[in-house]
């Protein structure tokens, strides 16, 4: 099993930034993907970025592409979004996912393990 715990959710004014957070534990050696995922009330989960283990690898959804950047620290197994020119939009309970298939994926279905979620709120 894979243990992930979100943090650093908050509420932002447009244009602002927040750093989430998502620590891994367990059999962190079953990763071979992190990934984040958001979902507003009303509508579908809807990918944001993901990043391979390594962290040679990573992709984002065009709505985040140049003002979200995904990182990873393997020494604190940690995976990391900073997301910057927040728009109200970006409203949404954010979640980490982990995944032990090779290569980076687009779907939450392919993720096995998820956290619990952070709410990120950003006011006009």
């Amino acid at each position: 099993q894979v243990q992930l715990v979100e943090s650093g959710g908050g509420l932002v004014q447009a244009g602002g930034s927040l750093k989430l957070s998502c620590a891994a534990s367990g059999r962190i050696f079953s990763i071979y993907a992190m990934a984040w995922f958001r979902q507003a009330p009303g509508k579908e989960r809807e990918f944001v970025s993901t990043i391979s283990w390594s962290g040679g690898s990573t992709n984002y959804a065009d709505s985040v592409k140049g003002r979200f950047t995904i990182s990873k620290d393997s020494a604190k197994n940690t995976v990391y979004l900073q997301m910057n020119n927040l728009k109200p939009e970006d409203t949404a309970v954010y979640s980490c996912a982990a995944s032990g298939l090779a290569g980076i994926s687009r779907y939450w279905y392919e993720y096995a393990y998820w956290g619990q979620g952070t709410q990120v709120t950003v006011s006009s």
